[in-house]
């Protein structure tokens, strides 16, 4: 009998994950480990610890991408070691971007066609701040000229996403937030004039208001400054922050007038990873004309080959998510997307009428008229025997991620849950949610808050 021997890189493939070396201690937390491993054991033992996340499919809190297709994986693979900044070395991932602006800018009624300036951002919180930059340079360009000072500059809105907080503190923007009206889901356009002064950079409009899913009234805040710039001179222009509603209101609201149409609407950003149906990382910032986007913030790069342009926070990142939104631009249509938001929004509007249905709830957003999403409070808080705390407390034991929180000020004391409807949550999924709820409910009512009875095996 022949003798043979086997090495230990050849043994090591038959090895089992749980029995290799890095397997029978804790994994490197504050130090890099000293030994190599084997790939198939570290991709498993971190793919284990991966698991202890939440479920994103029962993810309803949020507003990003949870599901794609398998060839938006493919692609995401094939872009993995594209800069996209490196426009010189990657030249067709950089046509895509340009086509990507050139196709938004269509789809939001631009008047320059294929001048139109814009650019792909990490996401929607990078493209707010990039136009809000825009907004600050041209206005102190507008005062300089005048001989005006323009050290205090400041930006009027409502209720806003922290990154409006963020951009305010980080670019010394003084933010006057407007507090909600009783019975109001967003800013109203006669809050504007006590609000607004030769110092406003511009008046940001919401199209999906993060607390609520409702879109403020674009088209009638244009017109109340179109009504001040009569009146006082003050010529204040528009930046509408469409992060969730640009890729949503052309095909569910197709006749609603909120884009470039409105002409004092000077810039939109809008988020490719929430409707826009792309992985997480890509959002979009497009501006009416090639004026309102000041030549200062633009650099140019020649270190990489080729003289580049470049107008961003962020610099080298990946090509793979605008490669993927242009997937799904060329994938869905026109027709797929009003197809997959219509579905949504009616799968929304059903889960607010079973939810309204039960005795402690009202609606906030039922469903109608802006995102595919549904929000709701309750009736009577002292008489209803839980908090909506507890509530989701609750439907968190059963995997569903529901949010509860307060409306912004002057609601701060209104608490409400909300559901967004994304590519991926089916009616189906929302009956499930729905039924769990009702159960939920029928417990705390009861005053019951431990685990709850569990399903046995049946014969």
């Amino acid at each position: 009998m022949a003798v043979h021997s086997v090495s230990a890189a050849h043994s090591e493939q038959f090895d089992d994950f749980y029995s290799m070396p890095i397997s029978e201690k804790r994994l490197a937390k504050h130090r890099i480990p000293d030994e190599q491993s084997s790939p198939r054991a570290v991709r498993a033992l971190i793919h284990d610890e991966l698991a202890l996340d939440g479920n994103s499919a029962q993810n309803l809190a949020t507003f990003c991408t949870t599901w794609a297709e398998a060839e938006v994986h493919d692609l995401m693979d094939e872009c993995l070691p594209k800069n996209l900044v490196d426009k010189d070395e990657y030249p067709q991932t950089a046509e895509i971007e340009s086509r990507c602006v050139h196709i938004l800018a269509d789809l939001w009624r631009s008047p320059e066609g294929a001048a139109t300036m814009g650019c792909s951002t990490t996401g929607s919180s990078e493209a707010a701040m990039l136009c809000g930059l825009a907004l600050k340079f041209r206005w102190r360009a507008a005062r300089a000229a005048a001989g005006k000072p323009a050290g205090r500059p400041n930006l009027v809105c409502g209720p806003v996403q922290v990154c409006w907080e963020k951009f305010a503190r980080y670019f010394d923007v003084e933010l006057r937030q407007i507090p909600l009206e009783e019975g109001a889901t967003g800013l109203r356009p006669h809050q504007l004039r006590e609000y607004v002064d030769e110092n406003t950079i511009g008046v940001v409009a919401i199209l999906g208001v993060t607390f609520t899913c409702d879109y403020e009234p674009v088209q009638e805040i244009a017109a109340e400054l179109d009504a001040l710039h009569s009146d006082t001179g003050l010529d204040i222009p528009v930046h509408v922050d469409a992060a969730s509603g640009g890729f949503v209101a052309p095909f569910l609201q197709p006749s609603l007038v909120w884009d470039f149409a409105v002409e004092r609407v000077v810039s939109i950003n809008a988020s490719g990873h929430k409707y826009g149906m792309a992985p997480l990382g890509v959002g979009w910032a497009v501006w009416r004309t090639a004026e309102h986007l000041p030549q200062e913030l633009i650099f140019r790069v020649d270190y990489l080959g080729g003289d580049m342009p470049t107008f961003a926070l962020n610099f080298s990142r990946p090509g793979g998510q605008v490669v993927a939104q242009y997937y799904s631009l060329l994938r869905y249509g026109r027709e797929g997307y009003r197809k997959i938001y219509e579905a949504a929004a009616l799968s929304a509007r059903a889960l607010g009428e079973r939810v309204v249905r039960m005795e402690p709830f009202r609606l906030v957003y039922d469903g109608r008229g802006a995102l595919p999403a549904v929000s709701w409070t309750l009736k009577d808080p002292g008489a209803a025997g839980f908090t909506l705390y507890e509530l989701t407390d609750q439907l968190g034991r059963r995997g569903w991620q529901v949010p509860a929180y307060p409306l912004p000020a002057d609601r701060d004391g209104t608490v409400i849950q909300r559901v967004l409807v994304r590519h991926g949550i089916g009616y189906d999924k929302l009956t499930l949610l729905a039924r769990d709820i009702e159960s939920c409910v029928d417990r705390l009512a009861k005053g019951e808050t431990g685990p709850g009875t569990q399903s046995a095996f049946h014969h």
